[in-house]
C-alpha cells in the first residue's frame, strides 16, 4: 500500500504540562495538516492526574493513536531524593530501547520524530529510521532562548550572573534577572546542571524547533530566535512558533461538580486557585493562603493537596484524588470549609482546569505559572495572580507581569524560607478581583486572547502557517521517499 500522508511519531514526557501540549500538537497535525500521528506516553498510576486526563472525555484524542509505554524502574539509577527533572530524564533515557522497538515494528515508518526537552536522547533514532527530527518546547520562547544560550556563555559571564547575581544579557531579549534563573543553571557541581546544561547544544542537530507560543505573546524573543545575527546564530535551525496549544473546551462533554457550582455564581466573580499537577506548598504557607482567601471575602474554587515541607516539586509524581471536600481537611484551618462554603469550594488535587477557566463565572486565576496553565488562562481571557514555584515558572511570571501586564505578583518571590502572609494574599486577591488594576488586566488579557485565536486561524494565522511549514518539510521527505521507492 502506498503511503499517502506523513506519519509523525511523538514522545511525551510524564506530567500534565508535557502530555497535554503533545496531544494537542498531535491533534493539530492530524486534523489540520493530514498527518497520521502516533503518540507515545509513559504509563502512570491509574489515579494520577495524567491517567485521569487521558481517560477523560475532555482529552478527545480520537484523531491520534496514543500508545502507553511501560514506565521504567529507575530506582537503581538515581537517588530517590534527586530533583524531579533528573528522574524524568532517566525515565526517558531508559524508554528509548522500547521506543526503537515500537518504531521498527511499524509497517509505515514515521516521516518525523518529535520529542520534548526530556526526550532529546531519542533524536538519534531519526538517523536510524530516516526520519526528520523536531524538538518540541512545550514552554515558551523565553525558556528556549535561555536553554540554548546558557551553554555558550564564557565562564566569567556565567560567574557574574551566578556569583555576583548580575542580570544575564541575551542577544535581542530582555535580560534574565538572577532571581528568575532556573534552578538548573545555578550550581555547576550539581547533577541537574551537568545533565541539562549541555542539552542546549543539541538543539541545532534537529531539523527544527517547535515552540508553544505565538508572535503577539513574545514578539521580541521570537524575532531574536529567527534573526541570524542574534539568537538565530545559536539556534541554526528553523524555530516554529505554532501556539497556543491549549485543549479546546466543550462543556457538554464535561460533567463535574465544580462546573455545576460555577453555574450558580455571578460572571467573573470567582478566583480559581491551583498550583498544577506537581506543585505543593508548605503547611505554614497553606494555612496563610486559606486565611487570606477567607479574609478577602471573594468567591473561590481551590484545588488543594496536602502540604509538603520541602521542595515545591515534591508532589510531581504523586497520586491525585479529585474529590470535593465535604469537611475541612486536617491540613487547613479548622472550620475553613464550613465558614467559606457559601462562596468557596475546595477540591482535592485534580479538577477540569481548562473547563473551569473557560467558565464565565471565573474572573481570576492564582497560578504557579506553569506554561500550560498560563496558556489556558490566556485563551480564556482570565488575568492571573503569579505564584511561581520551580523550573521556568519565575521567568514566566516576569513575562506575564512586566512585559504583558496580565498578572500581578503575590508578595515577594516564594521560597522554602519565605511565607507570604494572609494580609498580602487578601490584598492581592482583592486587587485582581474587584479593584481597577484587575479590570485593566482583564481587558489586556482579553485582547491577547483574540490574538491567540487569530494565530490559530487556518486563514493565514501565524501559528497555523508556522506549523504548515513543518508539514511541508515532512511532505517533501515523503515525496523523496516515494521517488526512491519507484526508482528502486
Amino acid at each position: 500500500m502506498q503511503i499517502t500522508r506523513p506519519h509523525a511519531a511523538m514522545l511525551a514526557s510524564p506530567g500534565m504540562g508535557h502530555v497535554i501540549p503533545v496531544i494537542e500538537l498531535g491533534k493539530r497535525l492530524a486534523g489540520s495538516h493530514g498527518f497520521h500521528v502516533t503518540i507515545f506516553v509513559l504509563e502512570a498510576d491509574a489515579a494520577s492526574a495524567q491517567s485521569q486526563f487521558l481517560n477523560s472525555p475532555g482529552c478527545d484524542a480520537t484523531l491520534v493513536n496514543v500508545i502507553g509505554l511501560p514506565s521504567p524502574d529507575i530506582s537503581g539509577l538515581v537517588d530517590p531524593s534527586v530533583n524531579f527533572a533528573i528522574k524524568i530524564l532517566f525515565m526517558m533515557r531508559q524508554t528509548i530501547p522500547t521506543l526503537r522497538s515500537k518504531i521498527s515494528e511499524m509497517q509505515h515508518k514515521p516521516t518525523a520524530l518529535i520529542v520534548d526537552l526530556f526526550g532529546l536522547d531519542a533524536l538519534r533514532l531519526g538517523r536510524e529510521f530516516n526520519m526528520l527530527t523536531y524538538i518540541f518546547i512545550a514552554s515558551n520562547a523565553r525558556f528556549l532562548s535561555v536553554v540554548m544560550y546558557f551553554p555558550t556563555l564564557e565562564k566569567d559571564v556565567e560567574e557574574e550572573h551566578i556569583i555576583k547575581k548580575k542580570p544575564l544579557a541575551i542577544p535581542g531579549c530582555e535580560p534574565v534577572r538572577f532571581e528568575d534563573t532556573i534552578e538548573t543553571f545555578l550550581d555547576p557541581t550539581d547533577q541537574i546542571y551537568r545533565e541539562f546544561v549541555p542539552f542546549g547544544l543539541v538543539f541545532p542537530t534537529a531539523d527544527g524547533i517547535i515552540v508553544n507560543t505565538w508572535d503577539d505573546m513574545e514578539p521580541k524573543t521570537l524575532k531574536s530566535l529567527q534573526d541570524p545575527k542574534l539568537l538565530g546564530r545559536i539556534a541554526r535551525v528553523p524555530v516554529y512558533p505554532i501556539g497556543p496549544l491549549s485543549r479546546p473546551v466543550d462543556p457538554s462533554k464535561t460533567n463535574h461538580p465544580v462546573l455545576d457550582w460555577l453555574n450558580k455564581q455571578p460572571n467573573e466573580s470567582v478566583l480559581y486557585i491551583s498550583f498544577g499537577s506537581g506543585g505543593s506548598l508548605s503547611a505554614k504557607q497553606l494555612t496563610e493562603l486559606a486565611w487570606g482567601l477567607e479574609l478577602s471575602q471573594q468567591r473561590f474554587v481551590w484545588v488543594v493537596r496536602p502540604p509538603v515541607d520541602g521542595s515545591a516539586d515534591s508532589a510531581y509524581f504523586s497520586v491525585n484524588s479529585g474529590k470535593i471536600q465535604d469537611g475541612t481537611p486536617d491540613y487547613l484551618p479548622e472550620g475553613f470549609v464550613s465558614r467559606t462554603h457559601e462562596r468557596g469550594l475546595v477540591v482535592s488535587s485534580w479538577a477540569p482546569q481548562a473547563e473551569i477557566l473557560a467558565h464565565q463565572a471565573v474572573g481570576g486565576f492564582l497560578t504557579h505559572c506553569g506554561w500550560n496553565s498560563v496558556l489556558e488562562s490566556v485563551v480564556s481571557g482570565v488575568p492571573m495572580i503569579a505564584w511561581p514555584l520551580f523550573a521556568e515558572q519565575k521567568m514566566n511570571a516576569t513575562l506575564l507581569i512586566e512585559e504583558l501586564g496580565i498578572a500581578v505578583r503575590c508578595g515577594k518571590l516564594p521560597s522554602s524560607e519565605e511565607v507570604i502572609s494572609r494580609v498580602e494574599i487578601d490584598a492581592t486577591v482583592r486587587k485582581i478581583m474587584v479593584e481597577e488594576e484587575g479590570c485593566e488586566m482583564r481587558e489586556r488579557v482579553k485582547k491577547l486572547r483574540d490574538t491567540a485565536e487569530t494565530s490559530l486561524s487556518c486563514d493565514g494565522g501565524s501559528g497555523h502557517e508556522s506549523l504548515s511549514r513543518v508539514a511541508n518539510q515532512c511532505d517533501c521527505l515523503l515525496e523523496r521517499s516515494r521517488g526512491m521507492a519507484r526508482g528502486a
